[in-house]
């Protein structure tokens, strides 16, 4: 295991921008900024053990100030929209930064993916930890509560990368993170995803509205367009006569994840024989398809954009729930502390 730091860049306000480069000894690398704790590069084997980048990225800090639509970052304090920008916790009404329209989306106008974040380094014989962390004040972007913040990222000799979250705040508040990475598995982004089959061990997706707000409505999948508890190829369906699909340009809804054991999700690519296994303690996932990526930016591979080059899988709670009465809130106090992980596992098909 090693890990190597180097200088990224500055930021627009002058801040240093370090990227952090963790290799298993097969040669499994991810690469991990203090900038909104990016993920900017994964190298992952395919069939012949040739490693190419399979997530989303830019080869500068500017495209990522200015252009990214949440590349690889840390995402929070909620993830998802809070529908009107705001929302009442004890008959206390809170507004929040309103930077999706009339909504709050991922946090608001300089949230986690927007900060520099403290780096703490762990190396081990078998493994290798950043620990990242943030001191979020009260009312940052209109949210309660001082929070404390960390953000665990570990790689190992399985070619698995796992996530934790962790926050502690000072008053009752609610907090939703997620990792907002953009994976495409053909390798240096060669096809887009519509070929990828994907498998969701979901019963019920959420309807949204033409705003992408949650509306509360649990859909089972009855072997629909969002049924993917067989697995499909992503394009099976993306271009259905389907109102959901089409108010969205593709899929970008939350699925609730069954009770079936062990992986929620996974992702393959048959051409490159590379897959990745998703799994988590957390009830939802949104599905993003990359549906407003376009060509006016350029990639770390020096690839134009263009829709569905990428997908998410962003594991989560109920987005909006606490707006939403038919989804479970959950609420976090000095006493009950936020702690959620996710495991990435990198294989590949002979």
């Amino acid at each position: 295991m090693e890990l190597v730091k180097s200088y990224f860049g500055k930021t627009n306000k002058g801040e240093t921008v370090y990227e952090y480069t963790i290799e298993n000894s097969s040669g499994f690398k991810v690469t991990i900024l203090n900038y909104g704790g990016i993920i900017t590069e994964i190298l992952a084997p395919d069939r012949n053990n040739k490693y190419e980048n399979v997530v989303l990225g830019f080869d500068n800090i500017k495209d990522y100030e200015e252009k990214s639509p949440y590349f690889g970052s840390i995402v929070g304090r909620t993830a998802g929209r809070i529908s009107g920008g705001k929302f009442t916790i004890d008959e206390k009404e809170y507004n929040l930064a309103k930077n999706n329209g009339n909504n709050n989306l991922h946090g608001g106008i300089r949230a986690f993916d927007k900060v520099i974040w403290n780096v703490e380094e762990i190396i081990k014989k078998d493994h290798i930890s950043l620990v990242l962390s943030h001191e979020s004040k009260h009312l940052e972007e209109g949210y309660p509560g001082n929070l404390k913040v960390r953000i665990i990222y570990t790689v190992d000799e399985e070619n698995t990368l796992k996530v934790n979250y962790e926050a502690t705040t000072d008053r009752k508040t609610i907090i939703n993170l997620t990792n907002h990475s953009y994976f495409n598995l053909s390798g240096n982004l060669r096809e887009d995803i519509l070929n990828h089959k994907l498998t969701i061990k979901a019963d019920k997706y959420v309807r949204v509205n033409e705003e992408i707000i949650p509306t509360g409505e649990l859909v089972d999948l009855c072997k629909g367009a969002f049924d993917f508890r067989e697995g499909k190829r992503v394009g099976n369906n993306i271009h259905d006569d389907n109102h959901d699909l089409k108010i969205c340009g593709g899929y970008d809804h939350p699925f609730v994840f069954n009770q079936e054991e062990g992986y929620r999700a996974l992702l393959e690519d048959e051409k490159s024989g590379r897959s990745l296994e998703i799994h988590t303690d957390q009830p939802v996932a949104v599905l993003y398809t990359g549906n407003l990526i376009d060509d006016t930016i350029t990639l770390r591979e020096g690839i134009l954009g263009k829709k569905h080059l990428g997908l998410c899988i962003e594991t989560q709670d109920y987005p909006d729930h606490i707006n939403q009465p038919n989804f479970p809130s959950t609420f976090y106090t000095p006493e009950n502390e936020y702690r959620a992980y996710t495991i990435y596992k990198f294989l590949k098909k002979m």
